[in-house]
């Protein structure tokens, strides 16, 4: 069992970009530091995942005016990408409608900061188990555990990421998304604790996103996760102005497990 590539589409007004994770702030907008911001339209990039067969990939809307650019991407791909960003029971079913394949839901579960099992439930009736993403990114405390981070990562919530709760939340959606926001877009190296429990703890399909900074991240989360748990890479690829890593290199792990000759 390999772990795979999973490729995002992260969009900030109506532009693809990467973002270091920790800097986004609704008010402070001099916090923000921005690691890529691409002279492509989503469409380009969704284009190239649907080229490379890809599929499981996410569009994740930080803040408003990106929902044009979210729908183009959906429609250049569809039945193939997850979208998340403001997901509700208003407009979930309209995201399926546009093409996503599932639909990613946090802030909306946690009314002021407390998580709600009824919206869940609300939710999962509406869409279905089977197109419903449940996202747990989150920050780490100084005690070492792992607490659910909602409003683009800002607001730590009440829920902390165990055994049980992902076991509780696993009857109701089919996938986790977990970006790790401490280290997401630093690209110093991911959170391997992290992918650990996540791969322990979790009974259904787990994507991780954060610190991803080289090619044999994808071997070593295979290693730590026993295959269990898929990785996304943002700021380190070459698509989106990294050095580190090669898309070309990602696409052929997936469909080979090979690690680029070079290395």
């Amino acid at each position: 069992m390999r772990s795979q590539f999973r490729p995002c589409i992260d969009l900030h007004n109506g532009q693809v970009k990467q973002i270091v994770g920790g800097t986004l702030h609704d008010t402070d907008v001099k916090q923000l530091q921005t690691n890529f911001v691409s002279t492509q339209p989503a469409e380009h990039y969704a284009r190239m995942y649907k080229e490379s067969g890809l599929l499981g990939g996410h569009v994740i809307m930080l803040g408003p005016h990106n929902d044009t650019s979210a729908m183009s991407a959906l429609s250049t791909y569809p039945d193939a990408l997850q979208v998340g960003g403001g997901i509700n029971l208003s407009n979930a079913q309209q995201w399926i409608d546009c093409g996503a394949s599932k639909v990613i839901v946090t802030s909306w579960l946690f009314p002021d900061g407390k998580f709600s099992m009824d919206r869940l439930d609300q939710m999962e009736k509406l869409v279905g188990r089977a197109k419903l993403v449940v996202d747990l990114s989150c920050r780490r405390t100084k005690t070492g555990n792992w607490i659910v981070a909602m409003n683009k990562w800002q607001t730590l919530t009440d829920m902390q990421v165990s055994k049980l709760v992902l076991e509780a939340l696993a009857k109701k959606c089919s996938e986790f998304l977990v970006h790790a926001a401490d280290v997401e877009g630093l690209c110093n190296g991911i959170d391997e604790d992290l992918v650990v429990a996540l791969a322990e703890w979790s009974p259904i399909p787990v994507t991780y996103a954060g610190g991803a900074s080289s090619i044999r991240d994808l071997q070593l989360v295979t290693k730590l996760s026993k295959g269990r748990v898929d990785l996304t890479i943002g700021s380190a690829l070459d698509i989106f102005g990294g050095t580190q890593i090669k898309y070309t290199a990602c696409v052929e792990w997936n469909r080979t497990g090979c690690l680029p000759t070079e290395l």
